[in-house]
């Protein structure tokens, strides 16, 4: 069965930082410089506003890539993701230059707080007048752990323990203010109607949370989430929680597998699976010709991640020191059993390069370079292709775009590719509402202390 007609969802995935994900991204020699000024982050933003995309969402780490050797030295000599700026700062700049863009940021519920979450976010949707998006991750590694005074990460179902209950936790604190709590009345005296401001009282198994929030309900009610669990206990809470699903499939047919096994689960959650967006990762490297567009592949391919670099970045995604190990190290199960998080890893690659021997080069390029996801190469009408061909055979929703290099990946996407798009009827011409929700065609959701709700206050 393939969809006729539909709006594709797209989305730019970024980093406040030197590089984008592809992390040879600042070698490029038409890639900008100036990464620590916020008129940066606002071209860019700008940019994709003019293309109609849905929203910019940044991914975030909280400590430099420093597992491999045990030091920070070589992700800093060779600009592995090295600098992670303030997302909340970096997002202020961009709703300042914008008006319909989408805006989101990565925030870790492993190491923030429920309420410093739930305020941050519903402060960005009221300045942005509706436009924030929350990207929930447990955090990954003992790098992180140790910049906030913990010896080492919670395992794997502890992290998602404490993720259901803060997410719980930040969404009611989001409905603490009824819609019309405000009462704004200079005569009487009344600012606001306290009957319609709950407390949370909450006491849990990882927080405790008295309420009410700080701030009024934000404009969207609940600002959309953002997912991006692979394994069985992270495609289940992104079931139950996620408005928009990041996967990460290095090929249609996988993609095709994931988009249905995620569907149903949230269809078994209760919820429509149609509102629940499913976007893999992608890269485009798009030419003026196919022959430009090849010869540019080949440059991001071969020539600008050092392989240090890489074996920096799979230590920091694997919490495993390979500085023992060479590039040409064949990855056996000796080693699989001995990291712990290498194995969802190693079965996604393999999916990827077939029966190959597979050796830590193969892998490390993997988190390092543009063959950890698809990769759309040609000319604006032949990327446009092979969008339409994922799209309209739902393997997927749309897609969260990643940059070869900053700003001109996204300039050609949005000079070359979304005409092509918009030509098709596959993408949209113009944004027909203000707010992210009504770019996504999701509802507002109804706040649980609201009067016509059972348990109120429960």
């Amino acid at each position: 069965m393939t969809r006729d007609r539909g709006q594709m969802t797209l989305v730019a995935f970024m980093q406040a930082s030197n590089v984008s994900v592809y992390s040879g991204s600042w070698r490029y020699p038409s890639a900008a410089p100036d990464f620590l000024d916020l008129r940066y982050y606002q071209r860019i933003a700008r940019v994709l506003e003019e293309g109609t995309f849905d929203l910019m969402f940044f991914d975030d780490r909280l400590a430099m890539p420093s597992i491999y050797g045990g030091s920070p030295d070589e992700a800093v000599r060779y600009g592995a993701r090295p600098v992670k700026l303030d997302l909340m700062a970096v997002l202020g700049a961009a709703a300042a230059a914008t008006s319909h863009l989408g805006l989101g940021a990565t925030y870790s519920t492993t190491y923030y707080p429920p309420f410093h979450v739930a305020r941050s976010f519903a402060t960005l949707d009221h300045l942005s007048g509706g436009r924030a998006a929350w990207n929930v991750v447990t955090s990954v590694n003992d790098a992180e752990a140790r910049n906030f005074g913990v010896d080492q990460h919670l395992g794997h179902d502890a992290r998602y323990d404490r993720a259901e209950e803060f997410i719980d936790v930040v969404t009611r604190l989001w409905d603490s203010w009824e819609d019309d709590a405000l009462v704004m009345d200079r005569e009487s005296g009344i600012f606001a109607d306290p009957e319609k401001v709950h407390e949370l009282a909450h006491a849990g198994a990882y927080f405790d949370v008295q309420g009410p929030l700080t701030v009024p309900r934000p404009p969207q009610g609940r600002p959309p989430i953002i997912q991006a669990g692979q394994s069985g206990r992270g495609m289940a809470f992104a079931a139950r929680w996620a408005d928009l699903i990041f996967t990460a499939d290095p090929s249609r047919e996988i993609a095709l597998e994931h988009y249905r096994a995620q569907k149903q689960l949230v269809a078994e959650e209760g919820r429509d699976p149609q509102a629940v967006r499913v976007l893999p990762m992608a890269y485009t490297v798009v030419g003026e010709t196919e022959a430009i567009a090849r010869e540019k592949e080949e440059i991001f391919l071969d020539r600008l991640v050092h392989p240090t670099a890489s074996l920096a970045l799979l230590s920091e995604v694997t919490n495993h020191d390979f500085s023992g190990h060479a590039l040409d190290d064949v990855v056996t199960d000796e080693l699989i059993d001995s990291v712990s998080g290498i194995r969802g890893l190693v079965q996604g690659v393999r999916r990827h390069v077939g029966a190959q021997q597979l050796t830590l080069r193969t892998l490390a390029n993997h988190r390092a370079t543009l063959l950890q996801g698809p990769r759309f190469v040609g000319t604006g009408a032949q990327v446009a292709d092979q969008m339409e061909e994922w799209f309209r055979s739902e393997a997927c929703d749309g897609f969260v775009l990643a940059a070869t290099h900053f700003p001109g990946a996204f300039e050609d996407v949005v000079r070359m590719v979304v005409p092509e798009l918009r030509r098709r009827g596959v993408f949209r011409d113009e944004y027909t509402g203000t707010t992210l929700r009504e770019h996504l065609g999701l509802d507002r959701p109804t706040s649980v202390f609201a009067r016509s709700e059972v348990g109120v206050d429960a």
